[in-house]
């Protein structure tokens, strides 16, 4: 059983609950223990180091010395977090004034950071640690013909943080096809989907997404998945508005890569928060359930 501190984040636990639900799911099956951090606090997030950068960094750094007493990397499942995190973290282990200013901040809280955490996303994880190999072996459902647009979104490749090529990433495409499926030509698995721009820049964001949707749609997929909970939030909740200003009738689930391994493993459904998705994953539930029956 290989041992993770874990930051769930704050979109795991609301928005994008079933995202926490599904990594929660496939903990145990894949071998990994994730410890999650007593008392963690959001991360603040990439827009608050836009507004103060110091304190952002402290915010984020609290969490960094909660996980630090433990001694195991500090996983997160959210590309947001893991960007603020590992920013924060690297930063810190840059420029000793900065964490020694942040350090006397956390000493309020009785807390210090030492700089040694490795700040890790979940898709690292269960590429290089648990390896697609080990997945595949323990697939009950195998996923064969099920055509996936695996989308990675802007933050997982970016910052270049050593995780998977910036352009041209492959690590969501092992695990979709560790699992049987196919992982279908995306042109566009790396382009930003608007994320938090969606209220206030709706009209250009339906754009982005739109672009999106029909690139996928044009290249077969019967779904797409996604590590980011901005993104799936984005592509399912507004996928009925991309239809309305675009004249489309797009019905492709959105699900998050965990959910998708989760039913290959042979987890329950509800288990991995399926219920909370907005578009329906039938389209992916009765083609799991027809070929157990066949």
């Amino acid at each position: 059983m290989k041992l993770y501190s874990y930051f769930p984040g704050c979109s795991a636990e609301s928005t994008g609950l079933g995202l926490g639900l599904s990594v929660q799911a496939i903990a145990e099956p894949l071998d990994m223990e994730l410890v999650e951090i007593e008392d963690w606090n959001c991360c603040g997030s990439t827009p608050y180091g836009s507004l103060d950068e110091e304190e952002s960094i402290v915010v984020a750094a609290r969490n960094l010395a909660l996980a630090e007493k433990r001694g195991f990397d500090l996983v997160t499942p959210c590309s947001s977090c893991f960007v603020t995190l590992a920013g924060a973290n690297g930063y810190l282990q840059e420029h000793p004034k900065m964490l020694a200013q942040v350090n006397e901040a956390l000493a309020v809280a009785g807390l210090e950071y030492q700089g040694s955490l490795r700040v890790r996303h979940l898709v690292d994880v269960l590429v290089n640690d648990i390896t697609p190999e080990f997945i595949a072996d323990k697939v009950r459902n195998r996923l064969d013909g099920l055509r996936v647009a695996p989308y990675y979104g802007c933050q997982l490749v970016r910052p270049q943080y050593g995780l998977d090529d910036t352009e041209f990433p492959r690590t969501l495409d092992r695990l979709v096809e560790c699992l049987g499926a196919e992982a279908v030509d995306f042109p566009l698995k790396a382009r930003c989907c608007g994320g938090s721009l969606t209220l206030s820049e709706e009209g250009n964001v339906l754009g982005l997404m739109y672009k999106l949707l029909k690139s996928a749609a044009e290249n077969g997929a019967q779904c797409l998945v996604t590590p980011c909970p901005l993104c799936q939030t984005n592509l399912d909740a507004y996928q009925s508005r991309v239809n309305a200003s675009f004249k489309t009738d797009y019905k492709l689930p959105v699900l998050f890569i965990t959910q998708l391994i989760g039913l290959a493993l042979g987890i329950e459904a509800e288990s991995l928060g399926m219920n909370t998705n907005i578009v329906s994953p039938r389209v992916v539930l009765d083609y799991i359930k027809n070929r157990v029956i066949t």
